[in-house]
């Protein structure tokens, strides 16, 4: 199964503003496709430290998850660091989409403040 970046940075969305503060996985015997993709593509946000897991089936967001959210939040700031990547060939890590969403966000701010960042 290949990593979608769209459906790490879903899935980031969907944790952020679940009521509960985490989600719920179930990791079953028999899973379908679905929930096969969607168990793994946790455990990538696992091993990134986007996201911890806090019992068998519950994870939560860890502060580099809330930052990452923050930094991609943007579409037109996800679109741009999405074409970057594509431009490129693909195959960039986490950690590079997430600098270049956030040297994205510092330029935004110190354009609007005036204040380099």
């Amino acid at each position: 199964m290949q990593r979608d970046p769209e459906y790490l940075r879903e899935i980031l969305f969907e944790m952020e503003e679940s009521a509960d503060d985490f989600l719920i996985l179930t990791q079953a015997f028999g899973m379908g496709p679905d929930e096969r993709k969607r168990w793994y593509h946790v455990q990538l946000l696992c091993d990134t430290g986007l996201v911890t897991q806090i019992s068998d089936s519950g994870f939560r967001l860890t502060s580099q998850g809330y930052d990452f959210v923050d930094a991609v939040r943007d579409e037109g700031r996800w679109r741009k660091v999405m074409g970057w990547i594509s431009d490129k060939g693909g195959g960039l890590t986490i950690d590079i989409i997430k600098a270049l969403a956030v040297g994205l966000l510092k330029e935004e701010l110190s354009e609007h403040s005036g204040i380099p960042l």
